[in-house]
């Protein structure tokens, strides 16, 4: 059955579909012998897909895996610079992983990681919205009016935040402490944010994907998610988009 070249690649468990589109338009990929182009079909089953050379990987098992990312690793499977990289935390599974997503350096908490291209590419692809659910340190006290604007949305330099959900707002010390729950995934998006509110951010933890929680992993360490969380994201996947409500007016803390 013929599919996009690059869903074929994704399926495969090589690449994500927007790293396959890459390499294809780089003329890195050839389907019985000539380059391949970008939109083109092919059947995995009667063409011959070549990637550098090579054949396509034959994956027979698919890995889903929820990482607790420590600060100081790149989301990477491999870092020009020498840094260390997610994928060296989950080496000893006998499979190409690759991340769902990505966590900045110092950014830690629940990284998917898998070979499942089709459903990182469904979690990743902005039409689904899924929620993710950061755990924040800040400088400062956080005041009614920074946090009004962070539920309501804010301009960003590339353009209005959709609106936040705010929770669990404490204060310690000279810092403060809350989470807060966005859907979309523009780079740095939590930290710029806070920092366009003069508020810097001294920690950031994913705590949540979803559904899925972080729990009491601890940092560095790893679990295979199972079949009913891996059917139960499938199916959040295949959900119709949802209108987003409004945020909800700024209520004080207790």
């Amino acid at each position: 059955m013929k599919d996009r070249l690059q869903k074929i690649m994704a399926a495969a468990g090589l690449a994500s579909r927007r790293q396959a589109e890459t390499w294809i338009t780089a003329g890195r990929v050839t389907v019985n012998g000539r380059i391949a182009e970008l939109g083109e079909s092919a059947d995995p089953q009667t063409d011959t897909i070549l990637v550098d050379g090579k054949a396509l990987p034959i994956q027979t098992t698919l890995y889903y895996v929820l990482l607790n990312k420590p600060s100081g690793y790149v989301t990477s499977r491999q870092d020009p610079q020498g840094r260390d990289c997610v994928i060296d935390l989950v080496k000893d599974l006998p499979v190409r992983l690759n991340p769902v997503g990505r966590l900045d350096l110092t950014t830690e908490g629940l990284l998917l990681l898998t070979n499942d291209g089709d459903l990182a590419y469904r979690l990743t692809h902005p039409s689904h919205e899924i929620d993710k659910t950061y755990l924040v340190r800040v400088r400062g006290e956080l005041d009614p009016v920074a946090r009004k604007k962070l539920e309501m949305g804010m301009l960003l330099d590339d353009g209005m935040t959709a609106p936040a959900r705010i929770d669990h707002l404490r204060r310690s010390g000279s810092h403060s402490w809350f989470e807060i729950t966005i859907h979309e995934g523009r780079n740095r998006q939590v930290r710029r944010m806070c920092e366009a509110l003069g508020y810097p951010v001294s920690r950031l933890m994913r705590i949540r994907l979803g559904f899925l929680e972080l729990g009491r992993l601890k940092s560095g360490e790893y679990r295979l998610l199972t079949s009913e969380e891996v059917a139960k994201l499938r199916a959040e996947c295949n959900k119709p988009p949802q209108p987003r409500k409004t945020a909800s007016p700024l209520t004080p803390e207790k």
